[in-house]
């Protein structure tokens, strides 16, 4: 089975909301998930996250700790899954590749459909 290693953004703002994008294509297009992506040959997690961040919300975000690494098996592919907790520094971002952006309470996030692999780390955010 192919195997694929990402490192999500779980970006939260000053009142504990947090971010959600929603995919624009794809397989999974109009599922929900925390920004990020692939980590390329050479970069830590922290700086494909850094490069994905600016890449997809042409936005600088300050990386802090590791709140959990997700093993989930997709029909075609394994993904490993790091998810770092987040900031964004400065102003605001723009979507360049997402249809769509939320900032979500805790309590709300069940809200959007999230996709398979982001719900492991969405019930323990509820929490």
């Amino acid at each position: 089975m192919k195997r694929i290693e990402v490192a999500a953004a779980v970006i939260e703002d000053p009142e504990g909301r947090i971010f959600a994008t929603q995919r624009g294509y794809g397989e999974w297009k109009d599922w929900w998930e925390f920004p990020g992506g692939k980590i390329e040959a050479g970069e830590t997690p922290q700086q494909a996250l850094r490069r994905e961040i600016h890449e997809e919300l042409d936005a600088e975000i300050e990386v802090g700790e590791l709140l959990r690494t997700i093993e989930y098996d997709y029909p075609a592919f394994h993904l490993t899954m790091h998810c770092f907790r987040c900031q964004i520094k400065g102003q605001g971002y723009t979507l360049l590749e997402h249809e769509a952006a939320r900032w979500l309470a805790p309590k709300d996030l069940q809200t959007v459909r999230w996709l398979p692999a982001d719900e492991e780390i969405i019930n323990e955010l509820m929490q």
